[in-house]
């Protein structure tokens, strides 16, 4: 039971630039295989459940953890995509049965010099002082990091090649 509410209202902003194209990068964001290489800040953790509805009103979850601790769980959704362009989404956090915070994330790709500028600025709301903004900007730094070496070390693979020429989800 909490005896003592609390909010803390931070933003943070995170730029990269990925020599990859901007097709690319989208789509380690909205393919569920290749987002799940790079995706988590832990990866010595387990991974209980993944799901990604890739659309408009669509949902991503993760469920993850230490190996013998408690459940960490992200839940989102998706309220805005522009293809190559922007995502919008919300999601929530949640160790146990406690909320640790509530964010809005935009994302946005822009081609520039032969790769992509990403710009990724998340807005939350975190509750009880049970996590707070310099801990999430951390993992967060840390999953664009993986996303660099996931860029860097797998090449466009045929499934990957063949989502990018067709220019639609698969």
């Amino acid at each position: 039971m909490v005896t003592q509410l609390s909010t803390t209202h931070a933003t943070f902003m995170i730029e990269r630039r990925y020599p990859a194209s901007p097709a690319r990068v989208f789509a380690a964001w909205s393919r569920p295989d290749f987002k799940l290489s790079w995706f988590f800040c832990h990866p010595d953790w387990r991974v209980e459940d993944y799901g990604l509805d890739f659309r408009v009103g669509g949902r991503e979850w993760l469920k993850t953890g230490p190996r013998r601790g408690p459940v960490h769980a992200y839940d989102a959704c998706y309220h805005d995509i522009v293809a190559e362009r922007r995502l919008i989404y919300s999601y929530e956090m949640h160790v146990g049965d406690q909320r640790l915070s509530v964010s809005l994330v935009t994302v946005e790709f822009e081609g520039r010099d032969g790769g992509t500028r990403m710009t990724f600025t998340e807005q939350g709301a975190y509750l009880e002082g049970r996590d707070g903004p310099a801990e999430r900007e951390h993992g967060t730094r840390v999953g664009l990091d993986n996303l660099a070496t996931h860029l860097q070390r797998e090449p466009a693979g045929p499934s990957e090649a063949m989502f990018l020429q067709s220019g639609r989800q698969t």
